[in-house]
């Protein structure tokens, strides 16, 4: 019996790393998408990506929801001119990735230009075939 069972991890095991290097490189994909949209404005992929419970706490202390964050895009308070990604890591965690990376960001803050790097962790949940964003930290560093 216990040789069985050690045949059927074994069986099992490559199909579980593959599976969790695709989810990988999925909520990757979609991370990078979503940067993308924020430079570019493409509100359509921003509904797509965001979940709408997000909790986006921002390098300055304010804290935004899904629509609020969309609406300060739409208005001009906040408008991103690049994000450039330096390092990413993610774990997986069944249906939950948890990303930690660094970013520049070149930006504009209630008309304020903003050029930091940040240190940042935002966790991503699918749902459906869907990896939605859940929830956003991050600190700025010394340039």
């Amino acid at each position: 019996m216990k040789s069985f069972i050690f045949f059927c991890c074994l069986l099992t095991a490559p199909f579980a790393y593959a599976q969790s290097s695709a989810d990988e490189k999925t909520v990757l994909a979609v991370e990078k998408e979503r940067f993308d949209a924020q430079v570019t404005k493409n509100y359509a992929v921003l509904e797509k990506v965001l979940g709408d419970d997000l909790m986006y706490n921002h390098s300055n202390g304010n804290q935004d929801g899904k629509q609020s964050y969309i609406q300060s895009l739409k208005d001009g308070k906040q408008s991103y001119e690049a994000i450039d990604i330096q390092e990413q890591k993610v774990h997986l965690y069944g249906n939950t990735a948890v990303i930690s990376g660094i970013c520049l960001v070149k930006a504009t803050n209630n008309g304020q230009t903003i050029n930091s790097k940040l240190r940042y962790t935002d966790v991503y949940v699918k749902k459906g075939k869907q990896w939605q964003m859940v929830a956003w930290q991050s600190l700025r560093l010394q340039n």
